[in-house]
């Protein structure tokens, strides 16, 4: 290669890495805007619970008919209900909250495979996100309290990352429910077990989160939480 056709291929490489450069700092933009809607909207909602577990439940399943009993009694308390405003888990919430003319939000992310928010979503209290790490921020610091049912990796993924912030006191302890000892007891088993007995947490960080298979003893942990003190939204990260 000569002289000219280097600087050529170096203007060329230049000229690419501008444009990925460029490409980087608008979407830094992008990301800016969805943080700035979500805070916008959700600071006007009020207190609320975040009820979330698996898309793929169907009605008639006994969890998600315990999902739609749940936000029922979470709006009957004052709370607004909280969802990814999908179906399964999210739709069971929404639409308990939507019986009860309580204020149902819907935090959606685009999806190949979801069309949308759920029909129980109020049009009022619809967010729609790109990314998932910015609906995930908005889930912990808009949500006084987590009920959460079974569910696949996404589940598990916003189940530990708030138990983690609340251990790191990254955010204030708030009330975290798992719905369904057949379901997560094998987990909470290998927590005691594996993740205690071996020193990788405290048995003080089984705390953090309560057990039941009761939606009423659900909703009374967390309104309990409640009468001590005022809830008032999180400031993660």
């Amino acid at each position: 290669m000569t002289a000219p056709d280097s600087f050529m291929e170096n203007d060329k490489q230049t000229d690419h890495f501008d444009a990925e450069s460029n490409k980087d700092l608008w979407s830094i933009f992008k990301i800016m805007g969805e943080f700035v809607d979500g805070y916008d909207k959700l600071f006007r909602v009020g207190p609320c619970i975040s009820v979330y577990g698996s898309a793929r439940l169907k009605p008639g399943n006994k969890y998600y008919e315990q999902a739609v009993k749940t936000a029922e009694m979470i709006t009957e308390n004052g709370f607004g209900v909280i969802t990814g405003g999908g179906p399964g888990i999210m739709e069971a919430g929404n639409r308990g909250a939507h019986n009860k003319n309580g204020k149902s939000v819907g935090l959606g992310i685009e999806l190949p495979m979801e069309q949308g928010v759920n029909n129980y979503v109020h049009p009022k209290y619809e967010i729609n996100f790109k990314y998932f790490f910015v609906r995930k921020v908005m889930f912990v610091k808009y949500a006084q309290g987590f009920i959460v049912f079974p569910g696949g990796f996404g589940t598990l993924d916003e189940l530990f990352e708030t138990l983690t912030l609340i251990q790191t006191e990254k955010i204030k302890k708030i009330p975290i429910v798992l719905v369904g000892k057949e379901f997560w007891s094998g987990l909470v088993d290998w927590l005691e077990r594996i993740l205690v007995e071996q020193g990788f947490i405290s048995s003080e960080d089984m705390d953090l989160f309560y057990l039941t298979d009761d939606h009423e003893d659900a909703v009374k942990y967390v309104c309990d939480f409640y009468k001590k003190q005022k809830p008032e939204p999180n400031f993660s990260y």
